[in-house]
């Protein structure tokens, strides 16, 4: 319930705000909410625990703070950017909330509204106006609904029904969730699995442990002296925390910042991409979410809107066909038009043509202007049977507002050709007609609906004659026409089966006898009045009347494609990724620009219509079923909801990911519900782009966002994981083998300042490099192929198998760099004699065999080697010596005696040849068998990567695709050429839209500036631009 300017009233009753909210913390809630979401993810939760385990001083070997500054590192980091993504999201709600009024909005003067509660259905609103006692019935053709943009008028009276979330848009958009990709879903599977081989390993360790203490322990108590109260039962339970604690770099703490770094890194290359940059509107790509971009690597479903997506949502007047003859030529994607005369049709002999209007075909202008009566006559049907608002604020400069851009092509063409559509009133309409004005008289609007698929005028020309005019679908309006248009018809016909997907319309007129009109103007106007059966009675009459007619025509108006679709769209298909298109348009206009997008193909024979209105679950899973079945899948008809749920439907039942893009904000609810959130910046504004994850101008370069973005990412990703697993667990793996010749005492292997630094400094750069500029083949040759991103959809570069096989070559790889150093130094002597044999000693042999071999696996990993690579990997070597002679120096050893108790170690053992010869020995058993295994695959089962790298070894960098001509359609898809809602026949054809008497205007609107105040012509009141069901 509301009161229009009562604004206590209205507070009272605790409505929502006009505020919108896409953020998802506060000051307030950004530390719980936050540290809740990183505790999330296993891994922290699990370094967490293991700190508590450290402050235990019977179970740690390790100190408290070697976990706890890491952790509160990591933290820190993931903490900050976030905050940083969502100070954004901050920034562009409150850029939309400081826009004036954007609600739904009831057009009103002054009254009391009750109305229904808030909903998500567009196309419904019911309510109650109250004014003066009076009370009236509100529906949806008197709201505005926010995202919609109000034309052609200076002001208007309104009261807002629904603010902010409560907004009919708001409520079709869905809730704001945190999108994981698909790597993180596996990587806590993994985590877990992680956790069971840890507990596992430190089983065995506890057991061997109680047996070594009940066999051999008692021997070694005499000088290692157990403390009071600890047995072997006690101590094996001890030992299990202890190598917890130890064994914990399995799941390294650094494993998940370096991803968010990965991932930030990858998003920088996106909108740094000069290919994706549209300047026309000096936008760049962007990625709006830095945690998704592996995920656009493994996309399975692209669901698209049409309008503005697809197309430019720009309608231009092609060609026609007036009395059996054709005239004008649909160009191809090229821009080239396949008449004999290229050159444009000069208009300049009518001073009220639209200069921006552009034609081909001279012999109809010829034809026009030499007075034919066909052609005159198809003319004037486009400039009278129509809807659209003419505005002339110059003298000459005419503006068109239509209830759908076709429609204003069409009245468009007819400007150019002679017959100017110039005002209009309840009552009549002016037409300049080859330089004469022309009122005709407006008796009745047969307007447009769905079923109908047509709309007619009748009008009264200067002479008194009386004639309908009616255009609409060619299905429909050529099975009303007179037996004596047969052969007009055929020839007609002929024509339209090589429309090449245009959208199509049928005119024919029919002259009317002034008895008939009398009688039939009188039963009109009875049934418009009825309380019951109204509409069925009024499509009687237009039935009876709109029979037997003349056919003069037809046109075609394209609803121009963006630059690139039809190409980007088939490489995508070869890519094999599943292209969805949902829109609110009918079917006919969807059908068109399927082929049109080279979706649908003239060697598709089966093509079929599945229409249900249905909410059982069963028939959806049956349409979801059929429609997997098929290449191409169009859904007509959807509203805004309805797009996320079919976006749901497929994200639940085929686990596939998937990928929505829109550029409206009826598409924001699937951009949200979808994996992969796109949003274009077109002409609908911006909500859809923020709503998304990344964005752009055009939808051409998705193709590249995908194939080569996406994939990089994606291969860099699974690099980085199977590198990262090997080199952790073959570092873990030894302090297992070691344990077997220390009593299970959890005693580590390495120095402490090797197993601080190893993850922190020594590798971490160099596997950054490679997770950060890693491509297996460059941008040109990914496109060039785009079945290189297939394996990507199937998950095949890292998996829970590609998991097991890189433990097991840890396992292979840690049984080497423990036992052959083992091996060389048992029983070994320096050149002078003395023992080499120590702890300390085989401790630094031990770790640089395995910084040497990790670094020779980086080697091999690496297909793509930059400077930047280079520079880290050798600086990390030289990093690792320089540090390791210093530590291990005197002078450490004397200022910190506790900590560095290595003195001298790394000077007496890397001096000796048999040391080095050990390093060789180690690093040529674990690479050999990587590179044999390797060679012996590609040569035995080479992958579609391998080929098309070797491929491009061979030969020299192909040159970027051209555009290819698209092979004519021979085909009839015809469809009606308007809105799919209901028309504006009973607007045009009331006061409505006309000015109010000057007392009336000065009692509701009482600023003196006002053009209305000072009695300025106002001709016309506003009517909104089509719009997907019924929203923008």
């Amino acid at each position: 319930r509301l009161r229009a300017n009562d604004r206590s009233f209205n507070l009272s009753h605790g409505y929502a705000n006009n505020a919108i909210r896409t953020s998802k913390y506060s000051i307030f809630t950004f530390l719980p909410l936050n540290l809740f979401e990183q505790f999330r993810r296993l891994a922290n939760a699990y370094f967490l625990f293991l700190l508590i385990l450290q402050l235990i001083p019977q179970i740690s070997s390790l100190s408290w703070f070697t976990t706890a500054v890491p952790l509160v590192f990591v933290l820190s980091i993931s903490a900050v950017k976030d905050a940083n993504d969502d100070i954004n999201r901050h920034k562009c709600d409150r850029q939309v909330n400081n826009r004036k009024v954007d609600a739904d909005l009831l057009l009103l003067s002054s009254s009391e509204v009750r109305c229904e509660p808030p909903n998500n259905r567009l196309d419904k609103f019911k309510g109650t106006l109250t004014m003066n006692d009076d009370i009236y019935a509100l529906d949806n053709d008197k709201m505005l609904l926010r995202g919609c943009t109000l034309r052609n008028t200076e002001w208007c009276f309104g009261l807002v029904i629904f603010g902010g979330p409560d907004t009919k848009l708001m409520q079709n958009s869905g809730k704001s969730v945190f999108k994981r990709t698909s790597i993180d879903h596996l990587m806590n599977i993994l985590v877990l699995c992680i956790f069971g081989f840890l507990g596992f390993m430190c089983a065995i360790m506890a057991i061997l442990n109680a047996f070594w203490e009940a066999s051999e322990g008692s021997l070694f108590t005499v000088f290692l002296p157990r403390e009071a109260g600890i047995d072997a039962h006690l101590s094996s339970f001890l030992t299990f925390w202890s190598y917890v604690i130890i064994l914990n770099t399995v799941v390294p703490i650094s494993l998940y910042v370096s991803m968010e770094v990965i991932r930030l890194g990858n998003s920088f290359f996106i909108n740094w991409d000069r290919k994706m940059y549209y300047p026309k509107n000096d936008t760049p790509a962007q990625a709006r979410t830095t945690t998704l971009s592996e995920e656009l690597g493994q996309i399975k479903y692209i669901f698209s809107d049409k309008t503005g997506t697809l197309t430019q949502n720009i309608m231009t007047f092609n060609k026609c066909s007036i009395n059996g003859k054709a005239y004008g030529e649909h160009g191809n994607y090229r821009g080239e038009r396949k008449t004999d005369d290229y050159s444009r049709v000069d208009f300049s002999w009518n001073n009220l043509a639209d200069p921006k209007f552009s034609f081909h075909d001279h012999s109809l202008v010829e034809m026009v202007r030499s007075g034919n009566p066909e052609t005159q006559e198809f003319f004037r049907l486009l400039s009278l049977c129509h809807t659209v608002m003419p505005e002339e604020k110059k003298e000459g400069e005419l503006n068109y507002q239509a209830q759908s851009p076709d429609e204003g092509a069409l009245v468009t063409a007819a400007r150019n050709f002679g017959f100017v559509f110039r005002s209009r009133t309840p009552e009549t309409i002016t037409v300049i007609e080859m330089g004469k004005q022309v009122i005709y008289k407006l008796l009745a609007v047969l307007d447009f609906n769905n079923v109908r698929k047509r709309m007619s005028v009748i009008v009264r020309g200067p002479e008194g004659k009386l004639t309908l005019y009616c255009k609409g679908a060619d299905t429909i309006i050529l099975e009303r026409l007179d037996p004596s248009c047969n052969k007009l018809m055929k020839l007609t016909t002929n024509h339209l089966n090589v429309s090449d997907g245009l959208r199509t319309l049928a005119l024919a007129y029919k002259d009317l006898d002034e008895s008939y009109m009398k009688d039939w103007t009188q039963r009109h106007h009875e049934a418009s009045i009825a309380m019951e059966e109204r509409e069925e009675k009024l499509d009687e009459l237009y039935e009876e009347i709109e029979k037997d007619m003349m056919l003069l025509g037809a046109t075609a108006v394209e609803d121009k494609l963006q630059d690139g679709v039809p190409q980007t769209i088939e490489q995508l298909a070869k890519a094999d990724i599943k292209i969805w298109v949902l829109t609110g348009d009918k079917q006919e206009t969807a059908e068109n620009i399927g082929y049109s997008c080279n979706m649908l193909r003239e060697e598709m024979k089966d093509v079929f219509f599945v229409s249900a209105n249905t909410a059982e679950g069963n028939l959806r899973l049956e349409l979801l079923r059929t429609a997997c079945m098929c290449q191409t899948v169009i859904c007509c008809r959807v509203t805004p909801l309805q797009k996320a749920q079919v976006v749901q439907l497929v994200k639940k039942y085929k686990q596939a990911v998937t990928l929505a893009i829109g550029d409206g904000a009826n598409d924001v609810s699937m951009i949200k519900a979808a994996h992969i959130g796109v949003g274009i910046s077109g002409q609908e504004g911006m909500q859809a782009v923020l709503s998304s994850d990344f964005s752009f101008a055009q939808f051409r370069y998705l193709q590249r966002l995908l194939l080569v973005h996406g994939r990089w990412s994606y291969i860099r990703m699974c690099k980085f994981l199977g590198y990262f697993f090997y080199k952790n667990f073959t570092f873990t793996l030894m302090h297992f083998w070691y344990a077997f010749f220390c009593g299970f005492s959890a005693q580590t292997v390495y120095d402490e300042w090797f197993i601080t630094f190893y993850n922190t400094i020594y590798t971490a750069l160099p596997v950054l490099g490679l997770s950060l500029f890693e491509q297996d083949v460059n941008d040109r040759w990914s496109l060039q192929h785009p079945q290189l991103y297939t394996p990507g959809q199937k998950n095949q570069y890292f998996n829970k198998k590609a998991f097991v096989r890189c433990v097991m070559h840890s396992c292979y790889s840690s049984l080497i760099l423990f036992f052959i150093p083992w091996a060389s130094m048992h029983d070994t002597v320096r050149d002078d004699g003395k023992d080499i044999a120590d702890y300390q000693s085989f401790a630094l042999l031990a770790q640089t065999c395995l910084l040497i071999v990790v670094f020779a696996q980086l080697f091999l990993d690496t297909y793509y080697w930059t400077a930047i690579n280079q520079l880290f990997v050798w600086a990390s070597i030289a990093v690792y010596f320089a540090i390791t002679f210093t530590m291990y120096s005197s002078g450490m050893f004397l200022i910190f005696t506790s900590a560095f108790p290595f003195t001298g170690t790394a000077r007496n053992s890397l001096n000796q040849p048999n040391v080095w010869l050990t390093i060789f020995l180690s690093s040529l058993l674990c690479v050999l068998p990587v590179v044999a295994f390797r060679f012996i695959l590609i040569q035995l089962r080479p992958t579609i990567n391998d080929e098309v790298r070797a491929k491009a070894r061979k030969e020299a960098l192909p040159a970027p695709a051209p555009r290819r001509t698209l092979k004519k359609r021979i085909t009839r898809r015809s469809g009606y050429a308007f809105s799919h809602s209901q028309g504006y026949g009973a607007l045009v054809m009331s006061q409505k839209f006309l000015l109010k008497g000057h007392m009336r205007r000065l009692a509701l609107f009482d600023h003196r500036d006002s053009p209305m105040v000072q009695n300025q012509p106002q001709h016309y009141r506003t009517i909104t631009e089509e719009s997907e069901s019924q929203s923008p």
